[in-house]
C-alpha cells in the first residue's frame, strides 16, 4: 500500500481508497494507545482548577480511559453497548469517549441543554446501558424520568459537589467508578479488547438537532470517522504541538473530530474552555494557533470589536477605521490570490504593526495561522472583515453524516462565499433539483433504528443527498440554501433565503433572522436582535428601556434595524427584498426549543410560535 506524509502523518497516498489508516492505525482506540505510549509524560491537554490551568499528560488520557472502561466493563459493559455522555466539555468527556470505544462500545452525546424529556428519547432510542452526568443539574433530569429508561444499567455523576448525601441505587459518582476499574484494573485484557475493535465497528452516535422531527442517530464507524480525520488533515490549522480551544458541544460533530479526534492524528494541545460563557476570555488565555467555530462566534467577536471602536477616543476610532481600510485593500489582493503591490503592503505593515496585531492580541488571535467556520452560513463580508484585521478566516462544510468535513476552503484554494473544494477522498456533486450530493469512506452507515429515512437520504448509485442546494463553479461548492427552506411566493418566485439572512446577519445589530414568504405575495422577516450591541446603541442614544422586550419596542430601536433592513434589500432584486419585519422580543437561549444547541434557529418552530407576528405582517 503507498503511503504518503502529511503534517507528519502516514496516511493512505489516494485518500478516500481503503483501508483507511493513520500512521498505520485502522480504528481511534489503537490511535489513541500509539499516541500516548509515544508522547508519554507530555502535555496532551489542560484544562482549568480554581482558576489556574493544569496540565494532563498523554499518560494519564490512556491510564483514565483504561480505568474508567475496566470499571464499566465489571459493571456489565459489552461490546457494542451504547454509553451516553450529559455534560459540558471538559477531559472527563474525552476520557469516556475513548473509554467506551477502547471496550468495543459505542458513545453518545446529550447536549446539557436538553430537557428531561429529550434525554428520555436519547435515551431510548439509542438503548443506552450507562449514563454519565456532569453535576446535580444534569442529574435532576434522569431523576425526572428514570421510570421511563428501562435500558439504563448505572448512572455515572462527574461532579459530587452538593450530592455527598445523595444515594440512589443507580447512580454512583466518578471517584467509585474509577475505583472500581482500579480494583479490576487488567492491562493485557484492556490491549485485547483494542485489537478485537474492526474499522467497520460502529464507533459514535450523533444525533441531528431535529430541526425536522425527532433527533435521528447518525451511526458513524472508526472507518468513517478515520476517513474524514485524514482528508481533514489537508485542512485543519493544526500540526504537531500546536494549541486548540474546545469550546463547542462536543455533543457536534465538528468539535468532537476538531478537539477530540483530530489531536489523536497531529499531537496537537487541547485546551478546554471553562463554561461557553468564558470562551472570550479563554480565547485570549490560550491564543491558540488555530481555532474552530461556528459563525454565531465570529459574529460575537466582530460585533465585540465594533463596540470597543465606538467606545475609543476619536483619535483611536480614526486610526482603527483606517488601518481597517489598509488590511481591506490588502486583503482584496490576497482573496483574489493576487500578489500584493509594494506600496499596499507597506501601508498595511504599518497599520498592522500601530493597531491590527494590538488587536489581534486582545483577542487571543495573535498567534491564529488560520481560522474555520462552519455548521452554518456565514456573510462573505465578515470573512473578508477578518482577513483585513490579519484574521485568514475560511469556511468549509460537512455534516454530521458526512464525518463533519466533506469541502473547505484553503489559503492557497479559497473563494469568498464558497465553502470550498471537496477535500482529498470526497466526491461532490450536483443532483436532481440542485441538490448537492456526497460520497466517500466518510459518509455514514445509516441512522440508528430508521432503514425508511436512511434509504431516503442516498441516491441509487449511493450517493448521499445532503439536502442542501448549491452549485460547483471550478470545484468550488457554493451553497445556496436547504431544499426544505425554499420559498415560493404567490407570484411563483422561487427564493433560497440564506444569503439574505447572511447579509442580515451582518449587521452587528442582528443576531439571527428568519425569512418568512412561502405563499405569501411578498417576504417579511422575523429578527433576533443582539442584545448587547443594541443595547449600548440605546444608552448611546438615551432610548428608555427596562427589559429585553421593552427595548425591542423602543421606536428607536425598531427604527435602527429598518436601516439595517433597508440597506440590505438595496443587494437584492425586488422580489427578494424584504417588505416587513417584526423583532421577537423573548431573549432565546439554547434551552429553548426555537434554537439548536449550536445556536441556530429552527425555522418551523419560530414561524409555529411567532404565528401572530407574521399573520400582522399581511
Amino acid at each position: 500500500m503507498q503511503e504518503k506524509i502529511v503534517k507528519g502523518v502516514r496516511v493512505n497516498a489516494t485518500p478516500g481508497t481503503r483501508p483507511v489508516h493513520i500512521d498505520g492505525h485502522k480504528t481511534l482506540p489503537a490511535l489513541l494507545r500509539a499516541r500516548c505510549q509515544a508522547n508519554g509524560d507530555a502535555t496532551a491537554h489542560r484544562e482549568k482548577d480554581l482558576g489556574i490551568w493544569q496540565s494532563y499528560s498523554w499518560n494519564d488520557y490512556l491510564n483514565s480511559a483504561r480505568l474508567i472502561g475496566m470499571g464499566l466493563r465489571h459493571l456489565g459493559l459489552q461490546k457494542g453497548d451504547v454509553i451516553s455522555i450529559l455534560s459540558e466539555d471538559n477531559k472527563e468527556w474525552m476520557y469516556i469517549d475513548m473509554a467506551a470505544q477502547c471496550m468495543g462500545a459505542v458513545s453518545s452525546g446529550v447536549y446539557t441543554t436538553d430537557s428531561a424529556r429529550q434525554l428520555s428519547y436519547l435515551v431510548n432510542d439509542s438503548q443506552t446501558r450507562f449514563l454519565f452526568v456532569e453535576n446535580d443539574e444534569q442529574l435532576d433530569k434522569f431523576l425526572e424520568v428514570e421510570d421511563s429508561m428501562p435500558s439504563l444499567v448505572k448512572v455515572i455523576i462527574l461532579d459530587p459537589e452538593g450530592l455527598h448525601e445523595f444515594s440512589h441505587p443507580k447512580c454512583m459518582m466518578m471517584s467509585e467508578l474509577y475505583g472500581l476499574g482500579g480494583t479490576h484494573d487488567d492491562e493485557d485484557f484492556f490491549n485485547r479488547t483494542i485489537d478485537a475493535v474492526q474499522p467497520d465497528d460502529l464507533a459514535v452516535l450523533i444525533y441531528t438537532s431535529g430541526t425536522t422531527g425527532d433527533p435521528k442517530g447518525v451511526m458513524l464507524t472508526h472507518e468513517n470517522i478515520l476517513a474524514g480525520m485524514e482528508a481533514s488533515l489537508y485542512g485543519l490549522p493544526f500540526e504537531r504541538g500546536a494549541e486548540q480551544l474546545c469550546f463547542l458541544p462536543l455533543c457536534h460533530i465538528l468539535e468532537r473530530i476538531v478537539s477530540l479526534y483530530t489531536p489523536l492524528m497531529v499531537c496537537s494541545t487541547v485546551n478546554f474552555a471553562e463554561s461557553p460563557e468564558t470562551v472570550f476570555d479563554n480565547l485570549r488565555e490560550v491564543s491558540p494557533h488555530g481555532f474552530v467555530a461556528v459563525p454565531r462566534v465570529w459574529e460575537k467577536i466582530y460585533s465585540r470589536v465594533l463596540v470597543m471602536a465606538q467606545e475609543a477616543t476619536f483619535g483611536g476610532r480614526l486610526a482603527f477605521a483606517t488601518a481597517v481600510k489598509a488590511g481591506q485593500a490588502r486583503a482584496g489582493y490576497v482573496l483574489a490570490g493576487k500578489p500584493v503591490p509594494a506600496g499596499t503592503a507597506a501601508w498595511y505593515w504599518l497599520w498592522d504593526m500601530l493597531v491590527l496585531s494590538n488587536l489581534r492580541r486582545m483577542l487571543g488571535m495573535d498567534r491564529l495561522k488560520q481560522g474555520l467556520t462552519g455548521a452554518a452560513p456565514i456573510s462573505p463580508e465578515l470573512l473578508r472583515w477578518y482577513h483585513a484585521i490579519g484574521v485568514p478566516l475560511f469556511e468549509g462544510f460537512g455534516m454530521s453524516e458526512t464525518s463533519g468535513v466533506a469541502t473547505i476552503n484553503l489559503p492557497d484554494g479559497n473563494a469568498v462565499g464558497s465553502v470550498g473544494r471537496s477535500i482529498p477522498g470526497v466526491q461532490v456533486r450536483i443532483g436532481d433539483s440542485d441538490e448537492i450530493q456526497v460520497k466517500g469512506l466518510n459518509v455514514f452507515t445509516g441512522y440508528l433504528n430508521k432503514p425508511d429515512k436512511t434509504a431516503e437520504t442516498f441516491t441509487e448509485d449511493g450517493w448521499l443527498k445532503t439536502g442542501d442546494i448549491g452549485r460547483l463553479d471550478d470545484g468550488f461548492l457554493t451553497i445556496t440554501g436547504r431544499m426544505k427552506d425554499i420559498i415560493i411566493t404567490a407570484g411563483g418566485k422561487n427564493i433560497t433565503p440564506a444569503e439574505i439572512e447572511s447579509r442580515l446577519k451582518f449587521s452587528h445589530y442582528v443576531s439571527d433572522a428568519v425569512v418568512i414568504g412561502d405563499k405569501r405575495k411578498y417576504l417579511t422577516c422575523l429578527i433576533m436582535i443582539d442584545q448587547e450591541n443594541v443595547e449600548k446603541f440605546a444608552q448611546d442614544h438615551k432610548v428608555p428601556f427596562s427589559d429585553f422586550r421593552s427595548l425591542c419596542r423602543a421606536p428607536e430601536v425598531v427604527d435602527l434595524i429598518k436601516r439595517e433592513v433597508d440597506a440590505v434589500n438595496k443587494e437584492f432584486a425586488r422580489v427578494e427584498q424584504i417588505k416587513d419585519f417584526r423583532l421577537i422580543d423573548v431573549l432565546l437561549t439554547a434551552e429553548d426549543e426555537e434554537l439548536t444547541a449550536t445556536m441556530k434557529l429552527k425555522r418551523a418552530t419560530v414561524e409555529k410560535r411567532h404565528s401572530a407576528l407574521i399573520d400582522a405582517m399581511y
